[in-house]
């Protein structure tokens, strides 16, 4: 009869210690960096965050299967599998993790310009950002406001018609208007021409959409990603199959989600609607950041 063989204290105490972070990171949290400044000034490059992956409901590991379905809130912080991957064959929870601000829930109606940017800002965050232009003579007096204000985070994003272009917070235009008095003409770079102002419905589960000409392309996409049949757009018209459709209903909740920074693309703009299988959860708390002060903050 062999003896048996018995692990040492540490390597029991390892063992263990292993199976409670692949445990928790499986059904409690789960952490990601912030790989740009899409989020600012909510988040910043090179952070990192800390999810919980309970707030949506529970999504069961290696599966799309979720149990306890709950909904985004308006203005959530969403850590997401990557919607529109360059391989699609690659399974949903294996993708590349996204972070983003849900700006529109299933059902909600959104008015959205020619550029796809939500044009009622009445509800978004202060941390939401839009491009300002102003005349290149007055760069210096800026600058010095800027500074004042200490706003030298924010970029220069471009030149053009005589005019340089910055981005800010809503917080921040609402200060450097009420220092400078009147002595820049900061002017929004996209104005409320309701020209370009369409109305785009967000899917809810068994809800049907009407088709427009200016969410066609939009509504075939879904279709094909993620409701797993095949769509076309010919003209103005949306074939499913082969069949010509004014109206679909859709089988899965969807969210339309907004970087802060309106000069970063990853967000809805580029990669459309999230379903709600793609959601991994509620980002949470900035567990590590270049700046100090924002140790520990709580991601809002």
């Amino acid at each position: 009869m062999k003896p048996r063989v018995l692990l040492p204290l540490w390597a029991k105490v390892m063992l263990v210690l292993m199976a409670v972070v692949l445990l928790v990171d499986a059904f409690a949290f789960t952490s990601c960096i912030i790989p740009s400044a899409g989020m600012e000034n909510s988040l910043y490059a090179g952070e990192r965050v800390l999810a919980d992956k309970w707030s949506y409901g529970l999504r069961l590991p290696f599966s799309t299967l979720r149990w306890w379905e709950r909904p985004v809130g308006r203005e959530d912080i969403v850590l997401f599998n990557n919607p529109h991957p360059q391989l699609p064959d690659i399974p949903v929870w294996q993708r590349e993790l996204f972070i983003s601000r849900c700006v529109g829930v299933p059902g909600d109606t959104l008015l959205l310009n020619d550029e796809l940017l939500p044009v009622d800002t009445s509800a978004d965050s202060p941390d939401s950002q839009r491009l300002y232009a102003y005349p290149h003579a007055v760069e210096d007096t800026l600058t010095a406001v800027m500074r004042s204000l200490h706003l030298t985070d924010n970029r220069l994003v471009g030149y053009a018609d005589g005019r340089y272009i910055r981005s800010f917070s809503h917080y921040e235009y609402y200060l450097l208007t009420q220092r400078l008095a009147g002595q820049v003409d900061l002017q929004p770079l996209h104005g409320s021409d309701s020209t370009f102002i369409r109305p785009f419905v967000i899917p809810a589960r068994g809800q049907s959409v009407t088709v427009c000409p200016w969410n066609v392309t939009l509504l075939c996409n879904t279709i094909v990603r993620h409701e797993g049949h095949r769509a076309s757009v010919r003209g103005d018209t949306l074939f499913v199959g082969d069949r010509p459709v004014t109206a679909y209903t859709f089988t899965k909740n969807y969210y339309w989600m907004a970087a802060n920074n309106p000069v970063n693309l990853s967000d809805s703009r580029l990669f459309g609607l999230v379903p709600h299988d793609h959601l991994v959860g509620k980002a949470r708390l900035v567990w590590y950041s270049p700046r100090p002060e924002r140790l520990f903050r709580l991601v809002q």
